[in-house]
């Protein structure tokens, strides 16, 4: 148990968007300036502006966060630290502290910022379905989960309370509104969509990215590990009723069938809506 004391002198660390200066400078740069710490001042020192004395030019937070994001795509969150990221943006790792406290700022600001990428329907549109909205935000939702691999295991160590976050939140409870569902069933039927979308863009991207990692296109790695199991007499039994289904769902490319099997099963996600809703 960390002592009293202790948490007095570290606060336990929520959130960079509880901060009060989202666009403003790190803690740490402002204790080496010698500088006040207090949040309320902080709020008045924008990155974008001219540099103040020891301030690194030509950053700020959007640049920082954009270079991140790059950086998480090309080589992965294990890679990913303070220094490999002043590396690329040619200044030094305490530069970067003008506008973050800790690495898992910039990771919570870089998850943010991919989270902009889910498409969100026309909320104010009463004439759309909500089974043709839902579809839209879960599609979407797969999607950047799969280009972006080092996403699902970010999604819940942060709280998710940055703008792109919350937009998609409310746009995911606003279509569940209309699904007519009783108020205590929302959650739930939430919950079965997008936990059930997270998985599915989970494993997807990791595949994605395994066969990236060998030089092969997804169709090689999956013919090439399907041949290497088939070789060993003890998953014979096991995988010759797999391969009863996957002949069964069709589909010529690892593409192709999961395409058949995403779409499946959010249809009977979609149809258990409905008839949760007609029992009421």
């Amino acid at each position: 148990m960390v002592p009293e004391a202790d948490r007095a002198e570290r606060p336990i660390r929520i959130s960079v968007w509880l901060e009060g200066k989202p666009s403003g400078r790190g803690r740490r740069s402002e204790r080496s300036a010698g500088q006040s710490t207090d949040p309320s001042a902080a709020q008045t020192l924008s990155p974008s502006s001219s540099p103040s004395a020891g301030q690194p030019a030509g950053l700020d937070r959007d640049r920082i966060t954009a270079v991140s994001v790059r950086l998480l795509d090309a080589e992965g969150l294990a890679k990913f630290s303070m220094r490999r990221l002043a590396a690329e943006l040619g200044v030094t790792a305490m530069s970067l502290y003008w506008y973050v406290d800790t690495k898992d700022d910039l990771l919570e600001l870089a998850l943010d910022r991919v989270f902009g990428e889910v498409q969100v329907p026309d909320l104010t549109d009463e004439s759309a379905d909500w089974r043709d909205q839902l579809r839209e935000l879960a599609v979407s939702y797969r999607t950047v989960l799969v280009r972006h691999a080092w996403v699902s295991p970010l999604v819940g160590r942060y709280l998710n309370i940055g703008p792109h976050s919350v937009a998609f939140s409310a746009a995911v409870r606003s279509v569940m509104r209309r699904t007519g569902l009783a108020p205590h069933g929302q959650m739930g039927a939430l919950s079965a969509v997008f936990q059930f979308v997270y998985g599915f863009g989970t494993i997807e991207g990791h595949f994605v990215q395994r066969s990236a990692d060998a030089g092969l296109s997804q169709d090689e790695y999956f013919r090439q590990a399907k041949g290497a199991i088939s070789e060993q007499p003890r998953f014979k039994e096991s995988f010759e009723s797999a391969d009863e289904i996957m002949a069964a769902r069709g589909g010529d490319t690892v593409a192709e069938m999961r395409e058949r099997d995403f779409t499946f099963a959010l249809e009977l996600l979609v149809a258990g809506i409905e008839a949760m809703r007609a029992r009421g």
